[in-house]
């Protein structure tokens, strides 16, 4: 796997990500730090990152389950040290999965699976923050 980071000069503390696929990502800094606000700050996109990385496999073991999940929303929330590094010391990754009929039992082991076994993302960040997982069904027959 392969990132190259670009800082552009003329936006303060804008970053661009060239990442290995072929794909781009901006980051930026906040104004008290030299940026413009126009991107979101790298630990955003490293707390996406871990979001991102449960909700796939979520989805992803569902389907393989042959269940069918319809929608997947994973919303975060961080706390980060006071001090230097401010590296995250909780986060906590809230799911609404839906699907017709989707038994709550099978949504449950998707997520523990995903936190215990598979996302890289959560398994890195863990060695920090304690990592704590919740969610809702949401049944789309009814």
């Amino acid at each position: 796997m392969e990132c190259t980071i670009h800082w552009t000069p003329g936006t303060g503390m804008g970053f661009v990500a060239e990442t290995g696929s072929g794909h781009l990502l901006t980051m930026d800094g906040a104004a008290e730090g030299g940026g413009r606000n126009l991107a979101p700050r790298p630990m955003e996109t490293l707390l996406a990152g871990a979001g991102g990385c449960m909700a796939y496999d979520v989805v992803l073991i569902l389907q393989r389950g042959r269940h069918a999940v319809t929608g997947c929303q994973a919303r975060l929330q961080a706390d980060r040290a006071s001090a230097d590094p401010k590296v995250f010391t909780r986060i906590g990754v809230h799911f609404l999965v839906s699907g017709p009929a989707l038994p709550v039992a099978a949504v449950e082991r998707a997520i523990a699976l995903s936190h215990e076994r598979y996302c890289s993302a959560t398994a890195m960040l863990g060695k920090t923050a304690e990592i704590a997982t919740s969610f809702e069904v949401i049944d789309t027959l009814a």
